[in-house]
This record gives C-alpha cells, sequence and structure tokens, in this order.
C-alpha cells in the first residue's frame, strides 16, 4: 500500500468521520433537548435575559450578561453546563424541574466535542437535490480505449479517469482474483483446489465460471445477508435497559440468508419485510415466512421499562422510521420528530405522516412495565397436532372436574333439609373424600396447563386499528397539534396522493411506493450498498445518508445507469454482483507501479508519475486501482476456522440456548452467559446487545442498536495481542499443522501452508524462512517438551500461527 495514499486517507477520514458524527449527534440528542425545554423561554418567540439557543450565531453572541453561554471543549467553564447541573451561584435551567442525569451528560459531551451546531438551511427547493430526482436514462460515455472494456460499468469509470489524463492500473494476477472475489462473494477463502482449477482453466470464462460458483454457494446468502442484518440492527437481544432475549429473531436471519441464496428479487424482499403479514398468499408456508420476514420492523432495541407507555409507543415508532429511513432510502427521517428537518426537505408533518403508518402497526402486545413484544405464530403440522392433543387433555381433565362438581353438588342438594337455603358454593359441603379428589384433579391440570406446548412464534408485528396521529410539538407527546393523515413525504411522493386506506395501516402501500420503478432512492440506496462492499467505499461514500449532509455521489452517472439496470433486470442482487465483479475496474490489481501509473495527457511528458496520480486523486474515488482491503471480524474468524478445517458449515438455527426467548440475558447488574465457543460460520453466533463478542468489538463490527450499512477499519495494539494470545488462534494454528502433519518434508509443509493460508506457493525463500523457524522453535521447546513428534507439532503450530498473524492473511488485494 502506497503511504502517501494511505496517510492523506487516514487524514481525511480522521476529520470527516467525527464531524459526521457529532452532527448526527447533535440533530438526534441535544437539538431535541433544547427544543423541548430551551426554546420557549430562549427561542425564536421570547428571549429571557436577552438569550436565545435556537442558532449557532445566538449562541456565539450569549445574553444580556455578555458571558458566553458555551465554551466548545470545556464544559466545566460553560455557563449552559454549570445552569444544567445547578450549580451553585448560577441561575439554575430549566427552572422548575432539573433535566435527567443523561439529558445534562448529552448537552455536556456535546460542549466537550465541539459544541457543534449545523448550521439550518433547508428549504422546499431542496426537492431538486441529485438524491430526490428519480434516476435518469444515461447513454454509456465514450472511451478512448474500449479495448479495456470489460463491462458497460468500465465505460463511466474509464472516461472519468480519461479526463483527468489517468490511465487503469494494470490486471491483478490469477491468485489475487480468485482470492478478492472469493472473500467478497462468500466470506471465506478458497481452497487450494478451487485455485489450481481457476489457474489452469485458460478461457475467456474462466472467471466466470468462479463467480458463478461462488454466487451458488450457501456461503454467498451467509456473507451477504450479515451486510443487509447489519442495515436492518439485527440481534439476539433487546439491549438497553431490559437486555432480555429475542429468542426467536434467528428467524428472520435464517429468512435474510435464505432470500439472499434463492436470489429473491429485491423490491419482494423489502415488501415482504414491511408487510409480509398484508401480502395475500395461497400456502402456509410463505405465509410463515412472510410473517418471520416483518421482524425487520420488530428487531430494534427497546426501552421496556418506560413508565410512560405513550412516550414508550412513540419511542418503538421513531426507531422503526429511522431504520426504514436510512436502510431502504438512505434518509435521516427521524430528524423531523421534534421540527422540520434541518438540512433535508421533511417535513414533522411528513414525519407524523409516516408515523401513523406504524401507529396502526402493532409491535407490541403491551407496553406495560416490563412490555411485551408482539410475535406471530407459525406451527407447522406437527405442532398443531401436538397443541390438538394437548387441548383434548386439558378438555378430558376439565370434563372429568366438572362431571365430579356436578355429582357432588347434586349430592349436597339431595341432602339438604326441607326448605333450606343452600350457598353459592357448594363445595365446603363435600365429604372429605370428594374435597380431597378435587383436589388432586386441579392440581393435575395446573400442572399440565403449565405443560403447554411452546407452539413456534417469530418476532414481527401485525395490524392494529389503522389511525391518523397528531403532531406532536417538539416531539412531545403531552403537547399534541393537528391530526396528520397518513401519507408518504411530499417531497418524494408529491403534494397529490392517494388516501391510504381507512381499513390497514398502509404498510402494503407504503412498500409498492417504495418499490415503484421511478422511486428516486430506493434502488439507488441498494446498488450503492453493493459497491461500497465490493469497493471499500460507496459511489456514495455516506452510504446511509443521500441527502445534503451525505456525500455526493463521485460518479453520478453510473450510479443512476446501475440503479435502472438492477430495476429493469428484474430487482436481482445476483445479477448485479456479476455485473460489478466481471467489469475490468473490479479486476484491477490493488499495487499501481510506477510504469501503470503515468499520466496519459499531452500536455504532460512521459514519466514516472505516481505521486502526480496520488495528487490528482488521493483517495482512488476514481478507482484507477482495486483498493486494498482488511478483512471484516467475521471473514477473520471464519477464515481462521476455515484453513485450520474446523468451520462447521451447518446452516441456521437459534443463535442462544442457554436462556428462553424473553428471559433475562445480560444487564449491568448480571452476568452474560453466552458462549462462542461454536465453530460454526460468525453469522449464526449470538448477537448480544450491551455486550457484543468481544473479537466482533476488536474488528470493527457494528453495535447492532442503529442500522449501520458502514464499518470502520481501525488498526489498535489490541489487534496484535490477539494474534498472539486469542484460544481461537491458538487452537486454529494447531489444527493447520495436524493438516500439514503428512508432507514427507518441511519443505512440502511449507509449500502446502502457503497454499491454504495464501492462496498461493510460497517463494524460495519463504520456503526457507519456515524451514528454519520449525527448527529454531523446536530448539526452544527442546527442554520443555521431551518427546520429539510433540516438539515438532508444537513447532509447527507456532510456525502457521505466525503465517495466520501476517497481514497476507487479513487484507485482501
Amino acid at each position: 500500500m502506497n503511504r502517501p495514499r494511505l496517510l492523506t486517507t487516514a487524514l481525511t477520514l480522521a476529520l470527516a468521520a467525527p464531524a459526521a458524527a457529532h452532527e448526527k449527534f447533535f440533530e438526534t440528542r441535544v437539538r431535541p433537548l433544547l427544543a423541548l425545554h430551551c426554546f420557549e423561554c430562549h427561542g425564536p418567540d421570547k428571549q429571557k435575559s436577552g438569550l436565545r439557543l435556537d442558532s449557532a450565531e445566538a449562541l456565539r453572541k450569549g445574553g444580556s450578561s455578555g458571558e458566553p453561554v458555551v465554551v466548545p471543549g470545556d464544559p466545566a467553564k460553560s455557563l449552559m453546563i454549570k445552569a444544567v447541573r445547578h450549580t451553585d451561584g448560577v441561575t439554575a435551567m430549566p427552572p422548575k424541574k432539573k433535566l435527567a442525569d443523561r439529558e445534562v451528560a448529552d448537552l455536556a459531551r456535546w460542549v466537550a466535542e465541539g459544541a457543534v451546531y449545523p448550521t439550518a438551511t433547508a428549504s422546499r427547493a431542496d426537492a431538486t437535490h441529485w438524491a430526490f430526482v428519480p434516476p435518469a436514462d444515461r447513454l454509456l460515455p465514450a472511451v478512448k480505449d474500449p479495448g479495456w472494456v470489460k463491462s458497460p460499468i468500465d465505460r463511466f469509470i474509464l472516461a472519468e479517469l480519461e479526463a483527468k489524463g489517468l490511465r487503469p492500473a494494470g490486471p491483478a494476477d490469477k491468485h489475487a482474483l480468485i482470492r478478492r472475489v472469493a472473500f467478497d462473494l462468500t466470506g471465506l477463502p478458497p481452497t487450494p483446489e478451487e485455485v489450481e482449477a481457476f489457474l489452469a482453466d485458460s478461457s475467456p470464462e474462466a472467471f466466470a465460471r468462479v463467480v458463478d460458483r461462488l454466487l451458488a454457494s450457501p456461503a454467498y446468502g451467509e456473507r451477504w445477508g450479515r451486510h443487509w442484518l447489519d442495515v436492518a440492527r439485527y440481534a439476539d437481544s433487546n439491549g438497553l435497559d431490559e437486555n432480555v432475549a429475542f429468542g426467536t429473531a434467528w428467524r428472520y436471519r435464517d429468512y435474510v440468508i435464505a432470500a439472499f441464496n434463492s436470489d429473491k428479487p429485491y423490491d419482494r424482499f423489502l415488501t415482504e419485510q414491511i408487510a409480509g403479514d398484508l401480502l395475500p398468499t395461497s400456502d402456509t408456508a410463505t405465509r410463515y415466512e412472510r410473517l418471520i420476514a416483518t421482524g425487520f420492523l420488530s428487531l430494534g432495541p427497546k426501552v421496556l421499562a418506560e413508565v410512560d407507555e405513550k412516550k414508550m409507543e412513540m419511542d418503538i415508532v421513531d426507531e422503526q422510521l429511522d431504520t426504514l429511513g436510512q436502510a431502504v432510502m438512505g434518509a435521516t427521517l427521524g430528524c423531523a420528530r421534534c421540527h422540520d428537518h434541518k438540512f433535508d426537505p421533511f417535513t414533522q408533518e411528513d414525519y407524523y405522516a409516516l408515523a401513523g403508518v406504524f401507529v396502526s402497526t402493532k409491535t407490541m402486545d403491551n407496553f406495560t412495565k416490563i412490555a411485551r413484544w408482539h410475535e406471530n405464530p407459525i406451527p407447522g403440522p406437527a405442532d398443531l397436532a401436538k397443541q390438538a392433543e394437548y387441548d383434548k387433555r386439558v378438555a378430558a381433565a376439565s370434563e372429568v372436574i366438572k362431571t365430579l362438581t356436578t355429582k357432588a353438588d347434586e349430592e349436597v342438594r339431595k341432602s339438604a333439609k326441607p326448605g333450606e337455603k343452600l350457598p353459592d358454593k357448594l363445595e365446603p359441603r363435600y365429604p372429605d373424600a370428594t374435597k380431597a379428589e378435587l383436589k388432586k384433579l386441579r392440581d393435575e391440570l395446573t400442572a399440565l396447563q403449565k405443560a403447554a406446548p411452546d407452539l413456534p412464534t417469530a418476532l414481527g408485528v401485525t395490524e392494529v386499528k389503522a389511525t391518523d396521529v397528531a403532531l406532536l410539538k417538539r416531539g412531545n407527546h403531552l403537547t399534541p397539534g393537528p391530526v396528520v393523515p397518513r401519507r408518504f413525504p411530499n417531497v418524494l411522493a408529491g403534494e397529490k396522493q392517494p388516501p391510504l386506506p381507512s381499513a390497514e395501516s398502509g404498510r402494503r402501500e407504503l412498500a409498492a411506493w417504495l418499490t415503484r420503478p421511478d422511486h428516486p432512492l430506493t434502488a439507488r440506496v441498494l446498488v450503492n450498498r453493493l459497491w461500497r462492499w465490493h469497493f471499500g467505499q460507496g459511489i456514495v461514500r455516506s452510504v446511509d445518508n443521500f441527502g445534503r449532509l451525505g456525500e455526493k455521489p463521485t460518479h453520478p452517472a453510473l450510479l443512476d445507469w446501475l440503479a435502472r439496470r438492477f430495476v429493469e433486470d428484474g430487482w436481482s442482487i445476483k445479477n448485479l454482483h456479476k455485473l460489478i465483479v466481471i467489469s475490468a475496474t473490479y479486476q484491477q490489481a490493488s499495487q499501481v507501479t510506477s510504469d501503470e501509473s503515468r499520466v496519459t495527457s499531452k500536455d504532460k511528458t512521459r514519466h514516472s508519475s505516481l505521486v502526480t496520480r496520488h495528487s490528482i486523486d488521493p483517495e482512488n474515488h476514481l478507482l484507477w486501482h482495486f483498493p486494498r482491503r482488511r478483512l471484516e471480524a467475521e471473514e477473520i474468524r471464519d477464515s481462521l476456522l476455515a484453513v485450520s478445517g474446523r468451520l462447521d458449515r451447518t446452516p441456521g438455527g437459534p443463535a442462544i440456548t442457554h436462556v428462553k426467548n424473553r428471559e433475562f440475558l445480560f444487564d449491568h447488574t448480571s452476568k452474560d452467559g453466552t458462549t462462542y465457543n461454536s465453530t460454526r460460520r460468525s453469522v449464526y453466533l449470538p448477537v448480544v446487545r450491551n455486550n457484543l463478542y468481544d473479537l466482533f468489538q476488536l474488528f470493527d463490527s457494528t453495535d447492532a442498536t442503529v442500522s449501520k450499512g458502514d464499518r470502520a477499519t481501525t488498526t489498535v495494539p489490541t489487534q496484535a495481542l490477539f494474534y498472539l494470545n486469542s484460544d481461537l488462534i491458538a487452537g486454529c494454528a494447531t489444527e493447520l499443522a495436524n493438516r500439514l502433519a503428512w508432507e514427507k518434508d518441511d519443505a512440502a509443509r511449507a509449500e502446502h501452508l502457503y497454499r491454504i493460508a495464501y492462496g498461493r506457493p510460497p517463494t524460495a525463500r519463504e520456503v526457507e524462512r519456515a524451514e528454519n523457524a520449525a527448527s529454531g522453535f523446536e530448539l526452544d521447546l527442546e527442554s520443555r517438551e521431551p518427546d520429539p513428534a510433540k516438539r515438532r507439532a508444537k513447532a509447527w503450530a507456532l510456525v502457521c500461527q505466525a503465517v495466520l498473524a501476517a497481514n497476507e492473511f487479513v487484507y485482501v488485494e
């Protein structure tokens, strides 16, 4: 990797990522807080003490005292923070009731991080923003070097390169290419046999055949389903205050993996997740599949112990809207809960019009502490038979009790004296033997009722009474405004929308609108997500935000062309993958030699100009070479298991088995008993909110609390310590050494090791180094391990560990 580009990229990310995070934190945590507690007295209508807090300019100006309200970076010196902390000698704010500790902490964090206060400049004119206009019909651009083109994609890339006087890198060698595409499409390394087969195939269709094989592999859905699960904020526990088990969430995970493997059209995939329970279905299996799909709307974390039930309901709806907006449309709809969106043309009316759709959707069975989320029953024939047999047993036991009671009542009445008034309940007058028999029968019935069959259910939603909701001033349900009819955002759906049905929530119509061929965002967002995971960055780098605060597309014409092609091709994700990976753009080398990087513009002499190329496009936005990338957390773990021969390829099934559905899994007062010693693929491991698997945290997995279509790539010392001390890597290295034990000599072992771990043969120097390392380790172990065979096995395990810890294993060229 070239150092100037690495440093430039690192600096850019270091500056840009925190800025975006600070702005999001302000919009989601600080601005709503100011609107709710401060603007009434220090806003546009009233300014007590001459102080306004509704803009960055007003904040800098301060009030009549002349003292700055905030000192960016220093909460302790900021008057606002002193006031909300109720510091002695400072007028306490708000004056009637102190803010919650979390709210005070949020304000202090905001000030400590620089008191970012984005300027609000959104207007209805933003309807012309590129992302809100349907993709245009783009013509393939002309290029000077058509011989380089393997896919229509290449024309768009090459045209931009030629316009800058740049040339693409040469093709990747076949070893690098098959390793690259195997990881990209399946998340697993190619086997030595697969590499050799590709190398031996000299036909023009050789690479396409590899791509077809990988797309047909079950591993494909496990790899790409994981990316969608990040977007869907998948987890196996609730998180937040009551971290109880989402014991049936795994059914949604398996639905997603199966959808990718079957190449379910993306429009159908979305429709099932938004409105699967409302779709007409002729067979039970399909209906259950669609009920499971609605888990998408229910997977988010919830404050289940919230005492204000209406607030809980609206918080859950807000989380659903925010997830739907970012996951499907790349739009931050949640910002309009408390006020008109400050940057994009989404109004509060738009927000509450959509909120009505989800208020009309049953996500929770009740909101009473501790609240209970809804699950849809999905019993199979065997389950129904078991339930029928159980119901029959309960009915029979109840009938025996009824018969005995009726008979005893008759005996009591017969034994009554003439004119005697009997009590309403005759049981106290039963004979002792009858009482004992009834108690025995009732105890047996109670035990039977407690042993009711546990019928399968799936996290998901269904319908409740359709209703429009009131606009909540400042997002507060205690200050309702006018009722807003359910509809979709005007900037995208137009001012004249047909009314949503009065008898249904409107989710079916929402799904149909989102999957319209001319929807400006849906296809673009999905295409961009795929591009990001193939090339390390999206055509729009802010993959979850296509609004004004997001990045502009580097290749807008290509994005439009791909979006339209995707829809016209039946929303096939697999076809889109193939279109991308068979391109010359994708098949470029990641390493660029000085000769390859010469500029081609006529006004420059032909010379070695790698620095010039980096000065023109330091972050490789124009894709003049393939971007090198580090494996993601799941790929690292799965690859270690794969090369060691330990990987269990069993698909599907529950992730958490040590606690039952809805039981407490982990909170801040209890220990999480979840284990991760399974050798199955990482996508099947438990995802416990508040306590993620440490390997996933170490290698930048998402936190599963919010929709996230991107991941950072950090490099920290603890990652190196993982390769030195982890039981996982030590065990995998030992098993890998056992795979090599049957080779005739050390040179053959080294040869086999490199082919398994790196997908290529070693150089003569690498063979020599492996042999010398093994010999050195054997000498070091001589005093501790007298058995020569065991000493040799341990030495080669250390050699394997060193090979697995090298950058070549965890990076894809």
